[in-house]
């Protein structure tokens, strides 16, 4: 599998596309206004402790009040007990915080909607073969490292490093890495958090002590060890700054990285921006004639398989299979380029043959095995719905671009210009009913306006009758339509 990575990098936005085999991905964007928080340190206060939900709200100095629920709150002591008995601590959100408190913490999920951060004070700090955890004394290995030899090796490897308070995750992609590589991971990161400490010493108020490097960065050292071809970037200041870095920390990739200095957008290479376009449509059209209908909402994302004009070769069955099968992949694409997380339910088209059913459930889960993202398969409910969730750390695509539409006001529907013209004839009896008026003047958009003086003219006409004054109707042109005004003259 060929990959590629395009970088556009404006002054106010960046934005990351991953190319596998000529098609777009993943989307990443970052804009200067609004970076990502995941990652972050920050010295925090105990604002409001909440023991029925064992949580608590803090200041970080950001507009929402971020979460710290009580399982994310582990002490050193505790940690240590965990590994001696493999077992988690339940200790009570009051025993374990107090308001006024001050406290360090890291973020694991930035503002989603209405809701703030949420927190841990499990402190992780990644580089490129390693994850420093300043308060778990062990060694973890990455399970996507399938030897065992090789797991023991880095685990001989990475343990000189650890001491009584700290240890280290080994990354993915660590395997095959050199000692001295590791070692000087190890340096690197402890010298990190020697600055960390020293930084939260000599503050006095709460903020931030330590922000995760920048979007472009931030890729390349997640992407280490996957098959990267190319990394073209648009921007010669990014582009020298990413040189700089990868030859520090990722001297492999230094061959992969170029400066793109053509005359068309460096998106429009493989037609990523049209793609963009298209993952934020309800619709995704299938190869095969078929379809499938995404809609996300606050609680999930509902994903609904239609067969359109697939009609197959044989039989309905036959059909159904097909369908739901090319779907599969259809969805784990869209889930990663859509970057959808939490609870997502499947709705594939009824199969009727056990083994058809098992087939597509092992097609999603082959194809979501690609995906960098954390996925839990739960397989066919009774109703025939597929039950999966993938872990949410950020903005998804749609809520990144778009804002709520403020004519229908999220509803995804607007009132037919058919509705509001009976709503202005109520609204004009309501009104009469209540105050005394000469007659009436309506302000509505121009389809309303439409509609009252032609289809509906006699309507008006009785109305008129029937409250015995004349009504006039006037168009607003900035009125969209659903609004209007109902005067008494």
């Amino acid at each position: 599998m060929s990959a590629e990575i395009l970088m556009n990098v404006t002054p106010t936005e960046t934005r990351v596309a991953l190319i596998e085999n000529g098609i777009l991905q993943e989307i990443h964007i970052e804009r200067q206004a609004k970076r990502g928080l995941v990652g972050n340190i920050y010295v925090g206060k105990v604002s409001r402790v909440l023991p029925g939900m064992q949580a608590a709200f803090i200041d970080i100095g950001l507009d929402k009040a971020a979460f710290l629920h009580a399982s994310d709150i582990v002490t050193q002591l505790e940690q240590a007990e965990d590994i001696a008995r493999g077992t988690l601590p339940t200790a009570d959100i009051a025993q374990l915080v107090r308001p006024g408190q001050q406290i360090l913490v890291q973020v694991v999920k930035d503002p989603l909607g209405t809701k703030g951060a949420r927190l841990t004070t499990d402190i992780t700090i990644p580089s490129r073969y390693m994850v420093l955890m300043p308060q778990s004394p062990h060694v973890g290995i990455s399970q996507r490292i399938e030897d065992e030899q090789e797991r023991e090796r880095l685990k001989k490897a990475a343990m000189p490093y650890c001491d009584g308070d700290s240890g280290f995750i080994v990354r993915t992609a660590a395997e095959g890495a050199a000692d001295d590589e590791l070692q000087r991971d190890a340096k690197f990161l402890r010298r990190l958090w020697d600055t960390i400490q020293a930084r939260r010493k000599g503050m006095r108020k709460i903020g931030l002590v330590y922000e995760d490097l920048n979007l472009s960065c931030r890729i390349l050292r997640d992407f280490v060890g996957e098959q990267i071809e190319r990394i073209r970037v648009d921007s010669r200041v990014t582009y020298d700054l990413l040189n700089e870095f990868v030859k520090e920390f990722i001297p492999e990739l230094s061959d992969a990285l170029e400066y793109y200095s053509g005359e068309r957008p460096i998106f429009d290479l493989f037609d990523v921006e049209n793609e963009v376009q298209r993952a934020l449509d309800r619709k995704v059209e299938l190869k095969s004639g078929g379809s499938i209908i995404i809609d996300q909402t606050e609680a999930m994302t509902t994903i609904d398989i239609n067969t359109g004009g697939f009609v197959g070769h044989r039989n309905l069955e036959e059909t159904i299979f097909n369908t739901n099968t090319e779907a599969t992949q259809a969805i784990a694409r869209q889930l990663r380029l859509r970057n959808l997380g939490g609870i997502i339910i499947i709705d594939f088209i009824d199969m009727q043959n056990a083994d058809h059913r098992r087939r597509v459930l092992h097609s999603l889960e082959q194809a979501l095995g690609k995906d960098r993202a954390k996925t839990s398969i739960n397989g066919f409910t009774s109703l025939g719905l597929v039950e999966m969730t993938r872990k949410r750390t950020r903005e998804s695509l749609e809520h990144v671009l778009c804002s709520e539409c403020p004519v229908c006001g999220g509803r995804g529907s607007m009132k037919t210009i058919e509705t509001v013209c009976y709503e202005v004839m109520r609204e004009i009896v309501r009104v009469n009913r209540a105050y005394a008026a000469d007659h009436f003047v309506v302000y509505a958009s121009a389809a309303v306006t439409e509609m009252l003086l032609n289809e509906e003219s006699h309507a008006l006409a009785e109305l008129e009758v029937f409250i015995g004054k004349q009504v006039k109707v006037l168009v607003e042109p900035l009125y969209n339509q659903e609004q209007f005004d109902v005067v008494m003259m």
